[in-house]
């Protein structure tokens, strides 16, 4: 009598050789041949322990997603990223020892053995005849596909492999600026970042967050360890240039597995057409690749382009140095921004973040908080009139939502922005935040989670904030855990720790980190971060809980 799937048991072995490593099935550890430790994160070892109980068997995306994260939800990103990190580990660059299959799932190559079984290489060497047919196949497909390409000439590409899984991944690198003087710089990365925006939004591709992809910054290309380290099915590179009023892209697609040229293309147009440009970019990408776009061309011309011109450079002034000097910079720069042009968003929504600024950090005399709070949310919501499909606006509503203390409100902002912009990791970690302060910890850590599946080399904030949630779902042993992965954890992060420290009962480390904390902010206490958090930390209980465990870390009434 058959059975379904799910209900047969898996084959149980000790061990499984895998082509030069042995994966321990019990302890989940995965080792050279000569017992050398291999590092491999614990959802990825999961991922590998399920398909090693079923080996040369096709065990399909949702089986897998089930057996690791039963009752989280997760996108298919973070599984697409345990199977690049397994792949990392074994040296499989050809996915010869993890096969994937499209549409059905993936498959183990390899056989359960003890470590004198004379067969541990059977299914190593029926992988590598496997994928030699198919490399064959394949190789002939593309000969065909470049030859109809020279045929018609109009642009460079060749036939698109099958994509790793049901959508492709794609990494968008930073734009070369090979502009000179005072025109280098102009549009410094916005090339790149509307790509990435677009075609994130278009749900084409899984898009790999500007957080990682940019990391790759003026650093030669080598597609294979780019598509590895980020775990991608396809990278697209380009240039631009500004000389005086027009612009010049050049982009290219190219296939992160081999290599290969997909396809590529230039553009040369009046700097008035830059959202054009993007758009065609886009376009083609997705043709190529993924679904058909339709929709109606962006507007585009000079004064619009020169509101996001003054835009970005006002942001570039903040990030430069956080203070109230550069914010009342960025504030002056986004009104020339509306006086070029009244009519885009842009302007609006550097106020809205520079009257924000005011609001939680500088309380001008001319501007109490709450005035400047006030008037950050009408910056923000003639943004979102103007441009109703532009996630930077929402997201900044969201932010001087949560200010305000309408919490359910900065949350619908930030679903919202999210929505706009899927590839946008930053905007998932501070909606984490808003739901963490009303008590939905499950669905912040399972945002935290996709961001960190969307953006390989996350900031470190991302991991203090996993070490929030964490001690908010009062598991503070994993929080400390997620604290410890930061590169440098700073004075600022210091006082969650202290809170985590004070939740395990040791009261010294706690007082310890306090003290560090306490070093750039000597006025904290008690009676502060009560009138700090009131408003906002409406989870019955959480703000009690926070209070308590800075008491016991020693924070001053």
């Amino acid at each position: 009598m058959s059975r379904k799937a799910p209900e047969i048991d898996p084959k149980s072995a000790e061990m499984i050789s895998v082509d030069g490593f042995v994966f321990l099935t019990k302890s989940k550890e995965l080792r050279t041949v000569e017992g050398k430790a291999v590092n491999l994160r614990s959802q990825s070892a999961e991922v590998l322990s399920v398909l090693a109980a079923r080996p040369d068997e096709i065990v399909s995306k949702d089986a897998l997603m089930q057996a690791v994260w039963p009752d989280t939800f997760v996108t298919d990103d973070s599984l697409t990223q345990c199977i690049a990190d397994i792949r990392r580990a074994l040296g499989d660059d050809a996915h010869v020892i993890v096969e994937t299959v499209p549409k059905r799932g993936y498959r183990l190559n390899a056989d359960p053995s003890d470590a004198a079984d004379p067969n541990a290489a059977a299914g190593t060497e029926r992988a590598k005849t496997r994928f030699s047919q198919r490399g064959f196949i394949l190789a002939a497909i593309v000969l065909v596909a470049a030859a109809i390409g020279a045929y018609y000439g109009a642009e460079i590409w060749r036939a698109a492999p099958v994509p790793s899984s049901d959508m492709p991944r794609i990494a968008i690198l930073p734009f070369d600026d090979m502009s000179t003087g005072a025109d280098k710089g102009y549009l410094s990365d916005t090339v790149a970042e509307g790509i990435i925006t677009e075609l994130s939004r278009s749900k084409t591709y899984a898009v790999i967050a500007r957080n990682s992809s940019f990391r790759y910054r003026d650093q030669p290309t080598d597609t294979r360890q780019i598509g590895d380290e980020l775990g991608v099915d396809y990278l697209l590179e380009g240039s631009q240039q500004k000389i005086g009023d027009r612009l010049k892209v050049t982009a290219q697609l190219l296939n992160a597995h081999d290599g290969s040229h997909v396809w590529a293309n230039s553009y040369n147009r009046e700097i008035g057409d830059f959202f054009v440009v993007q758009e065609e970019i886009i376009r083609t990408l997705a043709d190529r690749v993924g679904q058909r776009i339709q929709r109606p061309l962006p507007r585009s011309d000079a004064a619009q382009v020169s509101a996001l011109r003054y835009f970005l450079m006002g942001r570039a002034e903040i990030e430069k140095d956080f203070s109230a000097e550069r914010n009342e910079l960025l504030r002056q720069l986004n009104l020339k921004a509306i006086e070029v042009d009244p009519n885009s968003q842009f302007g609006y929504i550097g106020l809205a973040w520079s009257y924000r600024h005011d609001a939680v950090f500088w309380h001008k005399q001319e501007n109490n908080p709450d005035e400047a709070l006030k008037r950050a949310a009408e910056y923000a919501d003639k943004a979102i009139l103007l441009a109703p499909d532009d996630a930077e606006a929402h997201n900044v509503r969201a932010s001087i939502h949560t200010e305000a203390g309408e919490m359910e409100e900065a949350i619908a902002q930030y679903d919202q922005a999210i929505a706009l912009n899927p590839s946008d990791s930053n905007f998932l970690v501070m909606s984490a935040g808003v739901l963490l302060l009303v008590g939905r910890t499950d669905e912040a850590i399972d945002r935290i989670e996709q961001a960190k599946g969307i953006d390989p080399f996350c900031p470190d904030w991302f991991h203090w904030q996993m070490g929030w949630a964490l001690y908010e779902k009062n598991d503070c042993g994993a929080a400390l855990t997620a604290m410890r992965k930061m590169s440098r954890i700073p004075s600022g992060a210091h006082r969650m720790l202290a809170g985590i420290y004070a939740c395990l009962g040791n009261k010294r480390e706690a007082k310890e980190a306090l003290v560090v904390f306490l070093k750039d902010s000597p006025g904290d206490s008690i009676s502060k971060q009560r009138r700090q958090w009131e408003k906002m930390y409406t989870a019955p209980g959480s703000l009690e809980r926070w209070i308590e465990h800075m008491r016991f870390a020693g924070l001053p009434e």
